[in-house]
């Protein structure tokens, strides 16, 4: 996670250290929304991502995205049910990269799904949808296409 220090103020008594400067928290969506009409579905706080660990959030009609913050600050959220396996087990799987492209592997069989596009890296036929992603006020929000 990027985090941002702002610079020590100057007091009466000297200048503060750096352990006394507030800290601010950047995250950024990893996927900039597509265009056209969406419904922002509440997720969680930001505050309970944890860096490289995903988790699964419950959307309208029973379907599950797997959100991912990564130590860069940036979040991802794909379908969390592995084309593979047929389980909804994304959200518990390892994050990486491969060449610099953000990655999610299964952890039932192992493929290797990009976070930015949802391709299988491996298999040229496969891909998970991906949803976009927005912070407010603190709360991650996974953008829906409207039908």
């Amino acid at each position: 996670m990027t985090t941002l220090t702002t610079a020590p103020e100057v007091t009466a008594g000297g200048t503060d250290t750096a352990a006394d400067c507030p800290v601010r928290t950047v995250v950024r969506p990893g996927i900039v929304p597509s265009p056209g009409a969406k419904q922002w579905v509440p997720a969680c706080d930001v505050q309970r991502l944890v860096p490289g660990r995903g988790v699964a959030v419950l959307l309208p009609g029973s379907a599950q995205a797997a959100l991912f913050l990564l130590p860069n600050g940036m979040i991802y959220a794909v379908d969390n049910l592995d084309p593979y396996a047929g389980a909804a087990v994304l959200s518990r799987g390892l994050t990486g990269d491969r060449g610099g492209e953000p990655t999610v592997a299964s952890p039932l069989l192992k493929q290797v799904f990009s976070l930015r596009t949802g391709a299988a890296l491996d298999d040229d036929e496969t891909a998970l949808p991906t949803y976009a992603v927005r912070v407010q006020h603190g709360i991650v929000h996974v953008g829906l296409p409207l039908p």
